[in-house]
């Protein structure tokens, strides 16, 4: 039976982040796996050393009927994005953190980081981070050699995110540490260490936007204006989504992008898919995935072209079909994952029934809204209504024991 392997987070500094019991055992130990630069650091150790090098697999396979003693080496709290969960969830794991990177950085700072929001792109992509940390005062990223605190940099001010500092903090309790404050621009040409945390902090009020942006704020093709879901039927076709923080969302016929964007505000720790035929109007949806902070992936394509590269989603949002709709909604309907939902905006009577009868055909039931909305004006020293076209709104869900 294999023994419980200890596993022990270490510093920047080596064998000095270690209290006296863990050196202890890693000297007891006989087998010592960890990173090159954590095994370095015991050079003189004379039992077997393992190189962890690219995934956790093979060594969780060699250590399932282990009867060795083993110690395993982490930076800091292998549990903060770290390999601990994943190794507890695989061998019997004992384990022993050390003092975090990011609790390091924030001592430098001499700040307090229980309210700071913290994320990793170590080893991750970068990809929807934007919408993951617009408005938060504070912000803790992991960083790593390909997402480097330059070009953390250049993504931000991408999104106009000049509200915020960043203090970057570079190879923290080793002999080489530096910590320094910068302006976003700043750091754009600087040279910065691979082991480096960064943390933004907000200098001043950046923009904010309610539910229900206003349709004016958007960039939309001209002249021809108006080809856009408008506030009120997109606020209650997003309600009708029911969308959780971490939605996986498709915006089929996506335009100027206003739902996408909407939805990606919502499901800021999800990801947004959008696919629009117009070229003139995918690069308006662009311009405004950027003003409003949304980092979703926009393909250029008649729909259901662009669907196979896509994650299988929780929600979609069908703003038009462009006369595909069978073809959309075979790819949509079997592709939703379970208890997900779609809305599909319709205008005319002849839409209503096509899609009425198709979500029967492929055994979802479907629940419709007729949204008829209309709009004050000024006229002299007087108010007059204007009417909005009236929007079927189609929510659709599968049939209980329907795959």
């Amino acid at each position: 039976m294999t023994k419980a392997i200890k596993l022990i987070g270490m510093g920047d500094d080596g064998r000095l982040s270690l209290i006296p019991l863990y050196e202890k055992w890693i000297e007891e130990s006989e087998v010592l796996i960890g990173g090159k630069r954590h095994l370095s650091f015991f050079p003189e150790y004379t039992g077997e050393k393992r190189i962890i090098e690219g995934g956790l697999t093979t060594i969780v396979e060699s250590l399932k009927n282990e009867t060795r003693n083993v110690v395993i080496l982490a930076s800091g709290d292998p549990l903060f994005y770290g390999i601990g969960s994943y190794l507890s969830g695989k061998l019997p794991i004992e384990i022993y953190p050390n003092v975090s990177s990011i609790q390091l950085a924030f001592a430098r700072m001499g700040e307090r980081w229980q309210d700071a929001y913290l994320t990793s792109v170590h080893g991750r992509s970068m990809k929807g981070l934007a919408q993951r940390i617009d408005g938060k005062e504070k912000v803790a990223i992991l960083t790593d050699a390909e997402n480097s605190p330059n070009k953390l940099a250049n993504y931000l001010l991408s999104f106009g995110m000049t509200e915020y500092q960043a203090f970057v903090a570079e190879n923290l309790g080793g002999e080489t540490e530096r910590c320094r404050w910068y302006q976003l621009e700043e750091m754009i040409d600087e040279q910065f260490s691979p082991l480096n945390v960064v943390v933004l902090k907000k200098a001043k009020q950046g923009p904010t936007w309610p539910l229900g942006i206003d349709d004016q704020e958007f960039i939309q093709r001209k002249p021809l204006k108006g080809l856009i879901t408008k506030k009120e039927i997109r606020t209650l076709s997003l309600s009708a989504l029911r969308l959780k923080e971490n939605s996986v969302v498709w915006d089929i016929g996506t335009c100027t992008g206003s739902v996408a964007i909407e939805a990606g505000r919502i499901a800021c720790e999800g990801s947004v898919y959008a696919v629009e035929k117009n070229e003139a109007d995918l690069e308006n949806c662009r311009e405004n995935l950027a003003k409003f902070r949304v980092d979703a992936t926009v393909v250029h394509g008649k729909a259901p072209e662009g669907l196979a590269e896509f994650p299988d989603p929780d929600a979609v949002f069908i703003g038009g079909t462009g006369g595909g709709m069978a073809a959309i909604l075979d790819v949509c309907c079997s592709r939703l994952k379970p208890n997900g939902r779609i809305v599909l905006n319709a205008v005319t009577i002849e839409n209503l029934a096509e899609a009425m009868s198709a979500f029967k055909e492929r055994g979802f039931k479907t629940d419709i809204t007729l949204v008829q909305i209309s709009r004050s004006q000024p006229i002299l020293n007087l108010t007059r209504f204007d009417a909005l076209n009236p929007i079927y709104i189609i929510a659709a869900e599968r049939e209980e024991g329907e795959k």
